[in-house]
């Protein structure tokens, strides 16, 4: 079983008892008041594994499923067995907990802000996807087909501009760090993935 099907099922699982739970599902999600308050850091972490709704919830582990497993192919190519899957399952943890640094930093004494969700870490994940495939067809929000390099690109520029003009409760900016960190994280693992990103990049460019 790959780790993407893994992180899948324990995610549904924790979210489905956390929606039957609320004082599990209170304890669980991101909450930088008391974060800052009583130092309760390992919500940065267990926030990825909660949803506000089944909705949210089926979206989310969809997009998880059709990139993740992509990704992970590739860092079992790119790395090997053991340190792909570690490299994976680290790019996937550390992205949940640095896509809620921005909005603990911006929300600490705000006892009314709250989030959940695992789409910080999603967005590391397309975001590692673009690094291996810019060119392949995505569609934006689901509905605009475009190459992944310029989906990347609008939804960096939506997710920016959503942080600071919506009030729609939902937490822009984990999707937008979410997203460069796992671009950043990738890159990292392996510098030669910059090079022959930036190759098919080029490739492909119409000038």
């Amino acid at each position: 079983m790959s780790l993407t099907l893994i992180i899948i099922i324990v995610t549904s699982i924790i979210s489905y008892q956390a929606l039957n739970n609320r004082s599990m599902f209170n304890q669980l999600m991101h909450y930088p008041y008391a974060e800052a308050r009583d130092k309760q850091y390992y919500r940065f972490l267990t926030s990825g594994f909660v949803h506000g709704s089944i909705g949210h919830l089926v979206i989310n582990m969809y997009v998880l499923y059709i990139f993740g497993e992509a990704v992970e192919r590739q860092f079992l190519q790119e790395f090997g067995e053991t340190m792909g899957r570690l490299n994976y399952l680290l790019l996937y943890l550390i992205t949940i907990c640095l896509g809620d640094i921005s909005t603990y930093f911006k929300h600490r004494n705000n006892p009314g802000f709250s989030s959940v969700g695992a789409s910080g870490a999603i967005s590391g994940i397309v975001f590692a996807y673009i690094i291996f495939f810019p060119w392949n067809m995505l569609l934006l929000f689901f509905i605009i087909p475009m190459p992944a390099i310029l989906a990347g690109l609008l939804y960096l520029g939506y997710s920016s501009y959503a942080s600071k003009n919506s009030n729609d409760r939902i937490d822009h900016d984990a999707h937008f760090y979410g997203a460069v960190f796992g671009f950043i994280f990738t890159i990292a693992l392996k510098p030669s993935l910059l090079g022959e990103f930036l190759d098919q990049v080029n490739q492909h460019l119409p000038f």
